[in-house]
């Protein structure tokens, strides 16, 4: 029963933190710095709508961004860091890669070989997005060079008849999850700024997301990846293509029909085709 308990309690934090992503993200599209403050906030409620935990609009408006609370949640932490003056000053690739340094911002790092940031051209037109890295990522530093970044390389040197070094590949977050499983929405919520702000510097025209993962944490949305791929979909202004991940290629390689129709969109706008 304590075993019961304990998972129930951990994924109601889950959708909960998973509900302040989204309302944070609203409040920035709306163009407001920050969280409202308010003196008392009652318990939140929350219902489930199309299996994603979304709070009650009366209590939504309630959330507390109080300097008198006694720790920020991930979320509220993640807000912080990309407002903070120092990453807005960023203005290289290199100077935020300085700026995470070793960073210790999640439990991710705990069990992390070494970070992995992102490689190739940081002017790219093109951005490729994961989900993290894998054993071999995390042991070389460098994302997608296990067997799934075989492929992916294939798809971009040989569908593509691109140069991987003419593109930019990167993850949702830059340490390895334990056993390759999900992040944990505290975890993207401490790495997601970082994400972003890449995003800003480079300025690709195109973002191609690998997986559902990727995508819905792009778009933030949970509609299947099977109804989401082969559509344009707009990511801060950005045009942003979702695909299969080149990990669940491996294990249905009948599906490659399905990412060469999205890799030939994505060629055809980009005038490659």
């Amino acid at each position: 029963m304590e075993s019961d308990s304990s998972d129930s309690s951990r994924a109601q934090i889950r959708h909960i933190t998973h509900a302040l992503q989204f309302y944070v993200e609203s409040l920035k599209e709306a163009g407001v710095v920050g969280l409202p403050c308010v003196e008392h906030v009652e318990p939140a409620d929350h219902t489930e709508i199309g299996g994603q935990s979304q709070m009650s609009s009366d209590r939504s408006n309630q959330l507390e961004a109080s300097p008198r609370a006694s720790a920020e949640s991930p979320v509220q932490s993640a807000q912080s860091a990309l407002e903070q003056p120092a990453l807005q000053a960023i203005q290289t690739l290199d100077a935020l890669r300085a700026e995470i340094g070793d960073c210790q911002r999640c439990t991710l790092c705990e069990k992390r070989t070494q970070i992995v940031f992102g490689v190739g051209d940081p002017h790219a037109e093109l951005v490729f997005v994961g989900e993290g890295p894998g054993h071999d990522e995390d042991i070389k530093g460098e994302p997608f060079v296990g067997r799934a970044g075989q492929l992916l390389t294939e798809i971009i040197t040989k569908g593509m008849k691109m140069r991987r070094e003419e593109v930019y590949i990167a993850n949702v977050v830059k340490c390895r999850p334990p056993q390759n499983r999900n992040p944990e929405p505290d975890e993207i919520a401490a790495c997601e700024p970082f994400l972003r702000k890449q995003l800003a510097l480079i300025q690709p025209r195109i973002i191609i997301a690998l997986g559902a993962f990727a995508t819905h944490t792009l778009l933030k949305t949970k509609t299947p990846i099977s109804r989401l791929r082969g559509v344009w979909h707009t990511y801060q202004g950005i045009q942003l293509m979702p695909t299969l991940h080149p990990a669940y290629l491996l294990r249905n390689p009948k599906d490659k029909r399905l990412v060469w129709e999205d890799i030939k969109a994505v060629l055809r706008e980009m005038g490659r085709l």
